[in-house]
């Protein structure tokens, strides 16, 4: 009688096995100078595993073309720009120039991919920041010449510059192109339920069993996060933030994130987080936190009501904390 029940336990376990998803797959990589994570929910393994290395073998190929500082389609069109002449790019690369001149555009050019050469002299075309502060009088012949997006004429696919000073840094913007470029990849591969996180830049698909993906929100100066943020399907959340990038000189920290009015590191904020969701989200998150960390706290409900962001989080410069009313609701 023991041996029967002893079988009889074992079919059951069998076929609940048997019954229950496949378990949470992920994998990680090292892309876009940091951590790149793809968390795929309720697949089987190696229908995970090929979906996921595709995703990631995107990301390197984006990493590669985009690179501001190291052979790459980008840094050879910004050689061509410095010379005044015109270049041929491919046409992935035609169609994403506009799309960030759209961005820049909408922003008033505080998303300003074009601002390159400032970002250069301030020492960030570099895998560690150089820690000096350049001449002001460097500064402000760059910020004198004016580059912007507008300078740029894209052509089929022949790009040129009516402004020398133009030199190309879409790193406020490839991370939020790559994370909607996962979403198509992962629904090619029949992929339902995912998170993809590159680097606090994230994008969600469907919910991780029968509870949303719950992400968190970095604290700029601590440990640990500010608050939880459940994420629902087709939602994207980008971060700007002054601890990311950034050097300390003369008691003073100075990060990547440039305002090209002053050609000065913004200092107002120490980070800005943002929820948007619909066509484009991943790189509407990336692009439109960096104008509302740009433009600093006093401006940021106005301005990130006119960019259409109902849902911010941010840290001032003096550590105060800012929430719109439809971000608070979501928080925990």
């Amino acid at each position: 009688m023991r041996s029967a029940r002893s079988s009889l336990w074992l079919v059951l376990l069998w076929a609940l096995a048997a019954c229950s998803p496949p378990p949470l797959h992920q994998q990680q990589a090292y892309v876009f100078g940091t951590l790149v994570e793809v968390s795929l929910h309720g697949v089987p393994e190696a229908q995970a595993k090929q979906a996921a290395a595709a995703v990631l073998a995107r990301f390197d190929e984006l990493h590669r073309a985009l690179h501001a500082w190291q052979p790459s389609e980008l840094s050879r069109l910004n050689a061509a720009l410095a010379r005044g002449e015109r270049a041929t790019v491919t046409p992935e690369l035609a169609a994403m120039l506009r799309d960030a001149q759209a961005w820049s555009n909408q922003t008033g050019d505080l998303f300003n991919p074009a601002i390159g050469g400032l970002i250069a002299l301030w020492g960030f075309h570099a895998d560690t920041p150089q820690s000096r502060v350049p001449e002001a009088d460097a500064i402000a012949e760059w910020v004198n010449q004016r580059p912007r997006m507008a300078d740029l004429h894209i052509e089929n696919n022949t790009v040129w510059s009516s402004n020398p000073a133009v030199q190309l840094d879409l790193g406020g913007y490839a991370k939020g192109r790559a994370l909607d470029d996962a979403v198509a990849i992962l629904k090619t591969h029949a992929i339902a339920n995912a998170l993809v996180n590159i680097g606090g830049n994230v994008i969600a698909l469907g919910a991780h069993g029968d509870r949303p993906w719950r992400v968190g929100i970095q604290h700029p100066r601590q440990p640990g996060t500010l608050a939880m943020l459940a994420l629902r399907d087709g939602e994207a959340i980008g971060t700007s933030g002054d601890y990311q990038r950034y050097f300390e000189a003369g008691g003073r920290r100075y990060s990547h994130l440039i305002d090209p009015r002053s050609g000065y590191p913004a200092d107002g904020m120490q980070s800005v987080t943002v929820l948007v969701t619909g066509k484009q989200a991943g790189t509407r998150s990336d692009a439109l936190s960096k104008p509302l960390f740009i433009d600093g706290a006093a401006r940021l409900a106005n301005h990130a009501s006119r960019l259409g962001v109902a849902h911010y989080l941010a840290v001032d410069g003096a550590g105060q904390i800012h929430v719109s009313p439809a971000m608070k609701a979501r928080l925990r």
